[in-house]
């Protein structure tokens, strides 16, 4: 299927030339019939040349420029129509210049109205008016939907067209711009569209501007019921379980998780100069939302939305001026995510940054711009994954190279100036060091270590330190312990013992993470000797053994015969009977 929008001044005879290609009427009211005007979107279809065509008929008034800018906004090509007996007329220009700025580069100029008046003088001026727009290359066909002069020419001429049109990429992530909403009794909520890329199936979940899901129950496409719809196509979807209120005109249903709903963009204005309004409409896809426009230099600009919208790297749109009936420029998005710009000069960097950003994603030039980025938010940008899999980065991060290299140099400096603040910790806490970096998540950190550095235990540790760098009074104290705790009798120092040498929780750890001393209990330390010499002395001991006959080998108390046996049962050392005797293992 094939999709193609009206465009053209009022009373022109859009509805009237689609009426006639399809058989079908496009003015779904009464009141639209009665007047003879079109206020709202029309929908009709037809084979055209072996294709088959939808057409998006929009009303040419200027009081519903809006209704003609949602029914134009994804559509991939138009249908310009200049009457002949009028030519060109201001909404004509009006929607040549919307067209122009939604970057649609695809139509037909379409001169209807041939009986009443000669076509060529407003043919020749519509090509003039054109030259310098997107469409200055398209065909014209002269017409006249009364007598039928020139509609086989026409219909030729539309088969061509949309045969040249671009593939969509149907298997892009769903983005659905509605622009109906209604309910049918026994169904619920249906929603129409122009599906401009993607393929939508029945049992599809879709998340909701709200934030929530619904799941399509149902489709239809040119009044006939699917089970499958790949784009370029118009849709119905019936949603289950979704109230009416919940998605409106303007509202887009996008593949979960595909799409990064912005409030706050970055955007190229080429029209756009220092005198442009504080406030303007902007138009995208079928949305109309107020923005509040800040220009940062050049071309770029930042746009506040007054409501977020699912954007992408990219996206096209148009900013107008409802009060003067103005299209002031289109626009092309250039980042959904910007950074904030507050400081002095920082506008004016920010737009030097965004100069050659030609708005076509570019994962790589993404990467090097954020320096740390998720890869699941670039998909939401619209960035392909495949131009950025080589960079380097844990699970769902990316880190640009540079990145990378500063982040391991500063790493480096932190963990250097931790441990000479602090030379009886084991090193620095991963989240400690990514609070230091200010980095979003610790695989960042963990991505980053470089020798002499490494993570062990989630510290980010020097490899290049050793067990001897204890402060020379810890170092005095620690070898007072291990004396009296080499050989039998065993005399650890206790608690009180233990703070009058100096030694507190952190210096015990140091000293047995050094190796020069091993933690039998909290508060039992014994010289690394020590353990054989205990392992020696119950040797004399008539097997099996008890607690108290190993104290007393020992030369100690209950304190440390107690947990040094359970140490030694848990090297295998000694063995534990079932009476709480022991015996030698071996």
């Amino acid at each position: 299927m094939h999709v193609l929008a009206t465009a053209g001044h009022v009373d022109h005879g859009k509805s009237t030339l689609v009426r006639a290609l399809t058989g079908m009427e496009p003015d779904r009211f009464a009141e639209e019939q009665r007047r003879g005007l079109t206020i709202d979107l029309g929908f009709v279809w037809a084979g055209i040349d072996g294709e088959q065509v939808a057409f998006v008929d929009v009303p040419g008034h200027e009081r519903f420029v809006p209704t003609m800018l949602a029914g134009v906004g994804p559509v991939p090509a138009a249908l310009l129509v200049v009457a002949a007996d009028e030519g060109w007329m201001p909404q004509t220009q009006e929607h040549v210049d919307a067209l122009d700025a939604f970057g649609v580069r695809h139509g037909l100029l379409v001169v209807t109205r041939c009986d009443l008046a000669d076509p060529a003088p407003a043919r020749a001026a519509a090509h003039e008016h054109l030259a310098g727009t997107g469409l200055a290359h398209v065909g014209s066909v002269a017409v006249s939907a009364r007598t039928g002069a020139g509609m086989d020419e026409l219909r030729t001429a539309i088969g061509a067209l949309v045969r040249s049109l671009p593939r969509p990429d149907t298997s892009a992530p769903v983005r659905l711009w509605v622009d109906r909403s209604f309910t049918v009794r026994g169904a619920g909520t249906v929603v129409t569209g122009t599906l401009s890329a993607g393929t939508l199936r029945t049992g599809d979940r879709l998340d909701l501007p709200s934030g929530e899901q619904a799941v399509v129950r149902g489709l239809q496409s040119l009044a006939a019921q699917h089970r499958e719809v790949a784009a370029v196509a118009r849709v119905a979807v019936n949603l289950r379980g979704t109230p009416r209120t919940a998605v409106q005109r303007g509202d887009a249903l996008t593949a979960p998780g595909r799409f990064l709903a912005s409030s706050l963009i970055d955007v190229r204005c080429a029209a756009l100069d220092d005198h442009a309004p504080a406030q303007a409409l902007m138009h995208v896809g079928s949305a109309q939302v107020s923005v509040r426009l800040r220009h940062l230099g050049d071309d770029v600009w930042r746009l506040r939305l007054a409501r977020a919208l699912p954007l992408r790297l990219g996206d096209v749109g148009l900013l107008r001026d409802p009060g003067r009936h103005t299209v002031l420029s289109g626009l092309t998005v250039l980042d959904v995510d910007p950074p904030a710009v507050s400081r002095r000069g920082a506008a004016a960097a920010r737009a030097a940054e965004l100069k050659t950003v030609s708005g076509q994603p570019d994962g790589a030039a993404e990467v090097d711009r954020r320096g740390v980025v998720r890869r699941s938010h670039l998909l939401a940008m619209g960035v392909p994954l495949e131009q950025v899999q080589a960079l380097p980065g844990p699970d769902d991060w990316l880190v640009a190279p540079a990145r990378a290299d500063e982040l391991a140099r500063r790493l480096l400096q932190v963990i250097e100036a931790h441990n000479r603040a602090t030379p009886l910790d084991p090193g620095l806490p991963v989240d400690a060091a990514r609070a230091a970096l200010k980095v979003p998540a610790t695989a960042v950190v963990e991505a980053v270590v470089r020798p002499p550095l490494r993570v062990l235990r989630g510290r980010v540790v020097d490899s290049r330190r050793s067990g001897d760098e204890l402060p020379a009074t810890v170092l005095r104290a620690v070898e007072q312990v291990a004396a009296r705790t080499s050989r039998v009798p065993l005399a650890p120092p206790d608690a009180d013992e233990l703070r009058g040498l100096g030694l507190g929780s952190r210096e015990l750890a140091a000293a047995v993470r050094s190796g020069r001393l091993l933690e039998v209990a909290p508060g039992v330390v014994l010289a690394p000797d020590g353990l054989q010499a205990a392992a020696a002395a119950l040797r004399a001991l008539d097997a099996p053994f008890t607690v108290a006959a190993a104290r007393d080998a020992w030369g100690t108390s209950r304190r440390v015969a107690v947990p040094l046996l359970e140490l030694l049962d848990r090297r295998g050392v000694t063995r534990r009977l079932s009476d709480d005797r022991r015996t030698l293992a071996g």
